[in-house]
């Protein structure tokens, strides 16, 4: 027969129970397999959230460090060189050199991939029995898309959805303020000396598009071309931005150069070195803070 005694300490029991039932933590659910669709067009069953991810590109370590996942990458190339804790990393060779080996070596669970990759080393690490993802954004607004992506595949969706909306804010503001600009500049985007440029359909030509500037080349034949001195001076663009400032090239150099002290640039001083061109040309999370340091070079009294 219980006492009245034995009541009051079950009674006590069952509260302390309840209340720590209550505050414990909801256990981390696994994420359910899936079969996803791969920027080649490879459909690609997951079973699980992966824990070992090696990334064969700058852009897709950006990205996982910014989801937090940067405690599961564990290779990287020798060009993945942000944030600084992704080249404590170990190496697994260059952006189109890969070393499949020590790939295979580090017993990923993941490997994503870029474009570069499809014919050679996708299907040489497919062959040993190792999941790869290719993920290629073609545009601004396919990085965020892409961000989405990995976020899905990595059991990461709350962080993609944090970042992506802080992302698309500040794009949006962008926009804003370019919109109100009554003429866009003409921009020539030097990629290096022998005067490659981004064409029609790069990424880099978008990013101008985006800040509210005309690429002199959108009318080139490829997503990369090399145009001319003579071409670029007739078509005179009104601001030349600098993506090989690292390799030399400076306003001095370019004011040096034969007949271009006739381009508007030129004359109205608008040559603009680029400090940090992967802010431009990696489609990752950083894009934003390329996309307004494009925007600020092409409407500074905008950005005063």
């Amino acid at each position: 027969m219980n006492t009245q005694k034995d009541i009051v300490a079950r009674f006590v029991l069952l509260m302390v129970l309840t209340a720590l039932t209550a505050c414990a933590p909801a256990p981390t659910p696994t994420p359910a397999a899936q079969t996803i669709t791969d920027d080649a067009g490879r459909a690609i069953a997951l079973k699980s959230s992966p824990t070992r991810i090696v990334s064969l590109a700058p852009s897709n370590t950006e990205v996982l460090y910014a989801l937090g996942l940067g405690d599961r990458v564990v290779g990287v190339t020798q060009y993945c060189d942000y944030p600084p804790e992704a080249k404590q990393k170990p190496n697994i060779g260059g952006f189109s050199k890969i070393d499949l080996e020590r790939v295979v070596g580090l017993n990923p669970d993941l490997v994503l991939a870029t474009n570069i990759h499809n014919k050679t080393v996708v299907p040489e690490l497919e062959k040993r029995g190792i999941t790869v993802v290719v993920v290629e954004p073609k545009n601004v607004d396919d990085v965020l898309a892409k961000i989405t992506f990995v976020g899905k595949i990595t059991g990461a969706s709350d962080a993609a959805a944090k970042l992506t909306a802080q992302m698309k804010t500040r794009i949006d503001g962008v926009a804003a303020k370019t919109a109100t600009a009554k003429v866009k500049p003409r921009v020539f985007y030097e990629i290096d000396k022998t005067l490659y440029t981004p064409g029609p359909g790069s990424f880099i030509d978008d990013m101008i598009a985006q800040a509210g500037g005309m690429n002199i080349a959108a009318d080139a034949k490829s997503a990369y071309a090399q145009l001319s001195a003579e071409v670029i001076i007739a078509k005179d663009p009104q601001v030349i931005l600098l993506g090989d400032m690292n390799f030399g090239e400076s306003p001095e150099s370019v004011k040096a150069r034969p007949g271009w002290s006739n381009i508007s640039a030129v004359k109205n001083g608008r040559i603009v070195p680029l400090s940090d061109e992967n802010l431009v040309s990696r489609p990752g999370p950083r894009i934003v803070d390329g996309l307004e340091m494009l925007a600020r070079a092409l409407y500074p009294e905008l950005w005063k």
